[in-house]
Order: structure tokens, then sequence, then C-alpha cells
């Protein structure tokens, strides 16, 4: 069981092709293990059995004498509770929408029912994706499968930790800050937040212009195959554009030539020293797949003020009408930042928009002036902290808030750049580490043939967390 549990969603699809596995089966003993499972790790708010064996009955029906399976045919797979999903409920991790129901699925939901995909529910995130912990007033936080009490990170640390623990090898994630990325690095996954606008984001996130939605899952080429199903435009979303990339076929032809920028702090960063050496070695280890890697120093200038201004504006902005009257359902992290946003004028906030857009270009002109095919850093300055924290306190010395310890992913959510988490090993405390691949603008293709080479090289998962 075991295997099926940790098993590829490609390798799924081809066994269930060559009628070695049964969709139905796989998705009975997956269901029985979140049942199992679930009670621990705080993964799903919900649930969808019923909806789950339908499915595998369909696509059963699909891999029949003259069916015609889509590319998810069977494969199980859970959607963030912040993303709407017709019929089943939705909480976005909040009190205030504990019971709704919503009529229409979203962009990414909609393709994956289409390519016939298997729905295991709803998993686990903080209030409207607040923080980077996944505590919430509903069922509090998920907790890390590789070690129970500490955090599985957030906003989307249910979909990590479900991928981690075997409770389904495809997950939908989303990014606002770091929301893809934060979780899949503390729980040994993939996690890929595209470019802006690759996947259709529709109803939009309150931040909007920050938030983009990706796969999450344990191998490289299974994010691929989840971004050929949902990386297509769709009118509902206005930034969202046309690709024909195939995003499989992209994982191959190794990474030889490719120049490679290695940034161990980004030039202002505080990291945990055993983090910055694990990192570091990791990352050298890309020359060794024929790759040029150079350390540097971007020489921009940390963003958090521009970030930190946006974020808690489109906090505040929700509740432009009724702060007052729900604030004692709000989660009390969270208030904080409203009232803060309250504060902004429009010049300030007009300000972060004119300062995201020139920094940018910063970036642009890093990646084009130094002819730089990708940026390396750490994913993450520190390893999992306790669940429920909404931050770690301090690194190495260095006291941080609430998002401003992500100090490597919310850059990128200001750029709109595709970045990737990918495992690169373990601390001394059992919790996993992870290397942070940015790609220039639109290119998600070599982000992900590079991970698909790092992956190659030092594989990570068939290394699967003890669970008691």
């Amino acid at each position: 069981m075991m295997d099926v549990w940790y098993m590829s969603a490609l390798e799924l699809r081809e066994r269930f092709i060559r009628r070695e596995l049964s969709p139905l089966e796989v998705t009975g003993q997956i269901l029985e293990r979140i049942g199992q499972l679930n009670p621990t790790l705080n993964a799903f708010l919900t649930v969808t059995v019923e909806r789950a064996l339908e499915d595998a009955r369909a696509a059963e029906h699909a891999y029949g004498d003259g069916g015609t399976p889509g590319a998810l045919a069977g494969i199980p797979i859970s959607i963030k509770d912040l993303t709407p999903t017709a019929g089943i409920r939705t909480t976005m991790g909040s009190l205030l929408f504990n019971d709704w129901v919503p009529d229409e699925d979203g962009p990414f939901v909609e393709r994956v029912n289409a390519a016939g995909a298997v729905m295991l529910g709803k998993t686990n995130t903080p209030e409207f994706g607040w923080k980077g912990d996944s505590g919430n007033r509903l069922i509090g936080p998920t907790q890390n499968p590789w070690k129970l009490g500490a955090t599985a990170g957030g906003s989307s640390g249910g979909a990590a930790a479900a991928v981690a623990a075997g409770l389904g090898p495809l997950a939908q994630g989303s990014d606002g800050a770091g929301s893809i990325r934060i979780p899949a690095a503390f729980s040994g996954i993939f996690g890929h937040k595209p470019t802006f606008g690759l996947v259709a984001y529709y109803p939009a996130s309150s931040v909007e212009v920050l938030s983009h939605i990706g796969p999450m899952t344990r191998t490289v080429r299974d994010a691929a195959l989840l971004l050929n199903v949902v990386g297509r435009q769709d009118n509902r979303d206005r930034n969202s554009y046309p690709t024909d990339t195939d995003f499989v076929t992209a994982c191959e032809g190794g990474i030889a030539g490719m120049r490679v920028a290695w940034s161990p702090d980004l030039g202002y960063a505080a990291v945990d020293p055993e983090v910055r050496d694990i990192t570091a070695r990791a990352a050298q280890r890309l020359s060794d797949l024929g790759a040029h890697v150079e350390e540097v120093n971007p020489g921009i200038d940390d963003p958090w003020h521009t970030l930190d201004t946006i974020w808690i504006a489109a906090q505040a902005g929700r509740h432009k009408d009724d702060f007052n009257d729900v604030r004692d359902l709000i989660d009390p992290g969270r208030i904080e930042l409203v009232e803060r946003g309250r504060q902004l004028t429009a010049t300030d906030l007009y300000a972060a928009h004119n300062h995201r857009t020139a920094y940018y270009h910063e970036w642009r002109r890093f990646f084009e002036d130094g002819n730089w095919d990708l940026l390396v850093t750490p994913q993450l300055p520190v390893t999992a902290f306790p669940a429920g924290n909404d931050h770690p306190g301090t690194i190495d010395g260095k006291s941080v808030n609430y998002l401003g310890w992500t100090a490597f992913t919310y850059p990128f959510n200001l750029t709109g750049q595709p970045a990737a988490s990918v495992p690169c090993g373990f601390a001394e405390n059992g919790l996993p580490v992870a290397l942070q691949f940015v790609g220039r603008w639109r290119d998600d293709a070599t982000v992900l043939r590079a991970a698909a080479a790092f992956e190659e090289m030092a594989p990570w998962a068939q290394t699967y967390p003890t669970i008691e």
C-alpha cells in the first residue's frame, strides 16, 4: 500500500493504462489513509469521500475498452480551501465562511475536473491565506509530517502536508508572498509558483496583484503534468495569457551550459547558519550538471515595505464596510494587519505599486545584464518552527515578523517571476531544507528543467516521513 500512497501521478497513469492498477482501488486506499492520518495532521478541512469515489468510477470507465481518459483520469488531487469548488464547502480558513458552498468552480478546478482527476477534498489554510502557518479558528494548525508539533507552513500548509504524507500525489496551492514555496520547503516536496498569469485565478484573491495558483507535488514532472492541464488562458482572469509549452517535455535536456547566479542571502536576508551551509553545498552541485555557478550579491534592496503595504491594504480592504461587525470572528493575529491597513492613504498604496514596477525592472536588468538563466537562493532561512506560530521569532539573532521572515519568497510575488521550491536535504533536527530556483519572466520551462535535472542527481521523492 505504501507504494500506492507514494506513487507519482505519471506512474499511476501508466499503471491505469496498462490495467495494473484500478483508479477505484487507489482512491479507496488513499481515502482510508486520509481517515487514519488527518485527525493527527489537520491537512484537510473537508474530505469529499462520495465525490472521490464517483470520480474514480468515472475514471475506471474511461480506462475501459473504448474509453478516452483525460490527462489526469483517476489521479487523486486536493484543492486548497481558498479556491471555490461548486457544491463543496469552501471556508477560506475563516469562521466568516464556515458554511459557504460556492455555486461555481474556479478555472483550476474546472480544468482538473475535465481532465478526470479524483477530488479528495479541501486542504487547510489560515484565514484568507494571511500568514506562513496554516493555523485557523476552525481546526487549528496543520502538523508537519516529518515532525509532529512543527508547522507544515502556510498558507498552503494542508496541501503540502497531504502530499508529503501520501494523501494524494497532486495538490493545488496558491502563493501571494510564498504560500506555495513556504510549505513545500517545510514539508520536503516540490512546489512551483508559476509566472503571474500562467494559471488563471478566478475569483481573484484579495491580494490579486500578488497571488499565483500552482502545483504542489512530490516530483517535478508531476507538477509539469498538472501545469499542462491548468496553464491556459481564461477570460475570467484578465492577467492570464496563452502558452503552447509542453511542460513535461520541458523537463528534459539537462542544464549543461546554463548560467546560474547563487545568492545565499540576496544581500540582506538573515539565514540560519546550518541552512546556509546545506543550501550552499546543494547549489554548488549544479556545477556537476554542467552549469556555470557563480555566487552573487544582486545589489537589490529588500522590498519588504512595499510588500507589507500592499498586503495590509488588501487585508483592510476585505473588511472596509464590516470590520466592527465581524471583528470577533477574525483571527486575532490578522486583526493587527487590518488595523494597520486602515491607517494607509491612497498615496501610500499608489507609491507601493509604483515601487513594485521599478522593483520588477531591477530584477529584469539583473537577469539581462548578467545573462543569467537562473537565480538560486535558499528557499527559507530556517527549518519548520512550532505549529501555530505566525513566524519563527528570530533568525540568526535577528527579530522577524509575520511575513518579513520569508525574505526569499515575497520578492518574486512582486515581480511575478516563476519560482520553485526544490528539496535539497535535511537539517540535524530531521526537518527538510530546500533551494529556490527563480527564472526569467514567463520562463517556467527553464525553472522546471533545472529542477528536474537536480531531482535526477539528488532524488527526494522516495524518502518518506514516518507518522506516528
